[in-house]
């Protein structure tokens, strides 16, 4: 059973703590982050803390950017990449983009070599072209990315 009010009370804290000023982070850094406990699907963190690791892929603001959750765990389909970090493969779990506050940012890992932020970007253009809905494109379309059959 999921405990989601061990969840509420550590994001309380997290929203309350004031030692963000000095975190800085930029596209491509790969940080350990309270992703929180989530519903179904969603991927969430694991640990006392919620924590896993996130890829920065937008920047928006000193505060706000767009991440990714990473995975050690192998995973195949058209809405997941394999990339390598620190010598060992990680896959980007590209349904699962998020918006986070650097609030959530506990511990900068690293940062992703250009080739392979470049192909996260280049894959999730084209899951997130959605002004071409029915292009015939299983990549683009709504495939369900465990099963590939088409949800509409």
């Amino acid at each position: 059973m999921k405990d989601f009010d061990k969840w509420n009370e550590k994001k309380k804290n997290i929203d309350l703590d004031t030692n963000v000023k000095d975190i800085y982070f930029k596209e491509g850094q790969i940080w350990w982050c309270s992703f929180g406990l989530n519903i179904g699907g969603e991927s969430y963190g694991k640990g006392e803390n919620f924590r896993r690791p996130v890829l920065i892929i937008k920047k928006l603001s000193a505060d706000l950017c767009i991440a990714l959750p990473l995975t050690s765990k192998k995973k195949e389909g058209s809405w997941f990449l394999d990339i390598t970090f620190q010598d060992e493969k990680r896959w980007v779990m590209l349904y699962q983009i998020k918006m986070l506050d650097k609030k959530r940012f506990y511990l900068k890992i690293g940062e992703l070599d250009n080739l392979d932020l470049s192909r996260v970007k280049e894959k999730l253009e084209k899951l997130l072209k959605l002004s071409n809905r029915h292009s015939g494109n299983p990549e683009i379309e709504g495939i369900n990315p465990k099963s590939n059959l088409i949800i509409d």
